[in-house]
């Protein structure tokens, strides 16, 4: 069973770093003020408020930010500022000796999906969440107090409306899963994760409808459906197509490929690129329920 961190308290130093893309420090303000407004003492890392391109610093001040963080046993969580794309580059030069010897929260999404794998592939839990640049989105409010609730460590059930796609059914299993580009880039290295018994979550934004059905096929040949416990289908944000219609809808393309198996679905979850974003701790044992009321997804 992977490790859960001790649950955030008042006064705790939580530490804001960029493994991908870049976010200056005024970006991150109100995030600050949130976070401090939770009773956090807020560090900005050395990769905030610089710029190496589109990174949030070259390589090196990237993995060696994190490192610190890490490694800082006053360091009680690690929010990554922003997605974009740079985590996978760093990922196998961090050593985290320390900090398996002392677990602390790791929270972000999209290109934050490696390190969500990784850490479950070392036997961590971590948080798939809205990340600081995005606090204050517009709608996001119940997407940041989900956050706020599973870095503070108090209950967490999610309730979804019924979609006309959904399998019923109910099953338990640790929770994987994340943007489903990264999760089939991920395939093969030392972040991929089994998924057999485990309850995946998928979303992702601006892939094309052949794209998303191509890595579905990638995922069924590579056995990652068959062995599921449940899907969670989240958010697939402004999909895209050829001048030559694909046909499909992604989630219509999604149940492609779950209709071959027996576990339930459940479609319409809040998590992905859209303001309700709902924190999932990937890692955590959780019952899905889906029926003709809908899913509950709660952590057993």
């Amino acid at each position: 069973m992977p490790t859960a961190p001790a649950p955030l308290r008042p006064q705790d130093r939580v530490a804001i770093v960029c493994t991908a893309r870049k976010a200056s420090h005024e970006e991150l303000s109100a995030a600050v003020a949130t976070l401090t407004g939770w009773g956090l003492q807020v560090v900005l890392g050395e990769s905030t408020n610089i710029a190496h391109h589109q990174f949030g610093g070259d390589d090196e001040v990237r993995r060696r930010d994190f490192q610190r963080q890490l490694d800082d046993p006053g360091i009680r969580a690690i929010l990554i500022a922003r997605g974009g794309y740079g985590t996978p580059r760093i990922i196998d030069q961090l050593n985290f000796s320390h900090f398996t010897e002392d677990p602390k929260w790791i929270a972000g999404f999209s290109d934050i999906t490696t390190l969500n794998c990784h850490l479950l592939r070392l036997g961590h839990e971590s948080i798939h969440g809205v990340m600081p640049l995005l606090f204050h989105q517009p709608g996001g409010e119940a997407a940041l107090e989900s956050l706020r609730s599973a870095l503070f460590g108090e209950p967490i059930t999610y309730t979804v409306a019924p979609q006309p796609l959904n399998r019923f059914g109910r099953a338990e299993g640790e929770l994987i899963g994340g943007n489903l580009s990264l999760l089939q880039n991920l395939t093969g290295t030392a972040s991929d994760c089994p998924t057999a018994g485990r309850i995946l979550f998928l979303e992702d934004t601006d892939e094309y409808l052949y794209a998303i059905d191509r890595m579905l096929v990638h995922l069924d040949r590579t056995g990652k459906l068959a062995g599921l416990a449940g899907l969670l289908v989240g958010h697939f944000s402004n999909p895209q197509d050829n001048l030559v219609p694909f046909g499909q809808t992604p989630y219509e393309i999604i149940d492609t490929y779950a209709r071959r198996y027996n576990f339930p679905v459940a479609y319409g979850f809040p998590v992905g690129h859209e303001p309700e974003n709902m924190a999932l701790i990937c890692g955590r044992r959780a019952s899905l329920t889906v029926d003709a009321n809908g899913a509950r997804v709660e952590y057993v």
